[in-house]
């Protein structure tokens, strides 16, 4: 059997390919044909360029249909995929770029001068462009081929997808994913939230993270279930098609700006089935206002982008404000003391979880890889967190100190080392600090030099040209000195109560 996360997607599709698959905010409508043609031609150009076994197609291009046709293009041609934020700016694609060493980079055609430059550099062979108006050489060079394709057969282990994720040291680690790994999630998924044969998924998630491309985008076309395309997050354009949909996923950030619209109540949500939220922590606030105005209760679930999900709260059962819920069918959760003891119900320590869904190891890091797993093969996630008696999980902290802002990482050492490039720096802390939109801000704490001059708005404006702007310091805040334990550790727990209500 063709353990293609492809083949999967196909044997689910409805048996009238000519309903709609994807309806777009400007009034397109792809059929599942549509689809099945569009990524055989695609496949078929990649496959005409003779690229070696487990090539990288990495693509930083914005949302569009095309934008998720090349992904399945991609895996269903038999190589793997590397979606990249499009708020990365030159320095963060130059690594990216020169780490995973990709044949092709597909890019939006108004970045195609300067990514060019970055790809080349690196031994990348092939750039195309690709525009969210259906314009670009992609499809040019995809439009002469045919448009059937035999979907390549691929193993359970075969590579599928890497993920640049962030870590605590260093830059940021490629998360190898499996056809294996993707297909089981999506299975469990399905089958855990229910999904109904009438579903319509409002998608108006990123296509380069793992909730709207692993997570939305695998549920909808497991499930032969049409999508409505938005580009981004516009609570108007939410408003206009929730009657016309039955499932919505967000970060929280999103929850909170549609509870701002005074229009957002139970007869706008009369036809939604489920919304699920993910990707940070929900404010119990936003939970309960939600669940008073809408009469819905929004489902959370915890995942990361080595594992896509693995606990999510039921949906027929308790959705328990402030807990991500229970394990997945097939997924072992487990909370450590430093020891390797398991915790007790209630008491804080180290999630660690083995599973089909867990990822392969880092690109290219061996080490790292062995170091993230145990002896008995749990991942160590990373996160803090603790159990309840009857098995609801809560996630606590982050022990590798990461930020999620609006529902994307953010890596503290990564930003800290731009500003410590800056004239008149003597040192920099970056933390995150609780928003009531962000879920957490992005926080510089500088030391600067004697008569360096610099200005919170000065500081910020250098950044915003280096790196993406969801990791550009919110606030800037300069003090004498960073607290320090005896090991010379910079104390960032203490510098987060100190300025979490300033």
């Amino acid at each position: 059997m063709n353990a293609n996360l492809y083949s999967l997607f196909a044997s689910r599709f409805p048996q009238d390919k000519t309903s709609c698959c994807i309806e777009t905010h400007d009034g397109l409508c792809y059929s599942w044909d549509d689809l099945e043609r569009a990524t055989a031609k695609i496949a078929n150009l990649l496959a005409s360029l003779i690229l070696p076994k487990g090539s990288r197609i990495a693509v930083q291009v914005e949302k569009s249909p095309e934008a998720l046709m090349l992904y399945l293009a991609t895996i269903r041609a038999g190589f793997v995929y590397l979606p990249l934020n499009t708020a990365y700016r030159a320095a963060e694609l130059a690594y990216f770029i020169g780490d995973a060493e990709p044949a092709v980079f597909v890019c939006s055609p108004e970045n195609v001068a300067w990514v060019s430059e970055i790809a080349q550099a690196a031994g990348t062979q092939h750039i195309l462009t690709l525009s969210d108006a259906r314009t670009g050489t992609l499809l040019e060079q995809a439009t002469p081929q045919p448009d059937i394709f035999d979907t390549i057969n691929t193993a359970s282990d075969d590579l599928a997808a890497i993920l640049y994720t962030s870590g605590t040291t260093g830059r940021s680690k490629g998360a190898m994913l499996s056809h294996g790994n993707l297909a089981s999630n999506a299975l469990v998924l399905h089958d855990y939230w229910y999904w109904q044969k009438d579903d319509v998924l409002l998608h108006a998630l990123p296509l380069f993270h793992v909730h709207g491309l692993f997570v939305a985008s695998h549920g909808a076309l497991l499930n032969g279930s049409k999508m409505i395309f938005l580009p981004r997050l516009d609570t108007a354009e939410v408003m206009r098609y929730l009657p016309q949909a039955t499932v919505f996923m967000g970060v929280p950030t999103y929850y909170v700006r549609l509870l701002a619209d005074p229009e957002f109540n139970r007869t706008a949500c009369a036809n939604m089935r489920l919304f699920i939220s993910g990707s940070a922590p929900m404010l119990l606030d936003t939970f309960t206002e939600f669940a008073h105005r809408t009469g819905h209760t929004i489902l959370e679930r915890y995942g990361m982008s080595e594992t896509t999900m693995l606990v999510s709260n039921p949906f027929k059962g308790e959705r328990r404000a402030g807990t991500t819920g229970l394990p997945l069918p097939g997924v072992s959760v487990r909370i450590v003391r430093e020891d390797g003891t398991l915790c007790a119900s209630e008491e804080n320590g180290d999630i660690q979880v083995k599973g089909p869904n867990v990822f392969q190891g880092y690109w290219r890091m061996p080490e790292k890889t062995a170091e993230e797993f145990t002896t008995d093969a749990y991942f160590k996630t990373g996160d803090v967190g603790k159990i309840s008696a009857d098995g609801y999980i809560s996630i606590v902290g982050r022990s590798k100190d990461l930020i999620i802002t609006g529902g994307y990482n953010v890596y503290p050492k990564e930003v800290e080392s731009f500003i410590d490039e800056l004239d008149g720096v003597t040192e920099s802390a970056v933390i995150g600090l609780p928003h009531p939109d962000f879920g957490e801000a992005v926080t510089a704490i500088i030391v600067l030099k004697p008569d360096a001059g610099l200005s919170e708005a000065g500081v910020i404006a250098d950044i915003k040209e280096k790196i993406a702007n969801f990791k550009v310091p919110k606030r800037v805040v300069f003090v004498d000195s960073l607290p320090r334990n005896t090991m010379g550790k910079v104390q960032k727990n203490l510098l987060r109560d100190r300025y979490k209500t300033a």
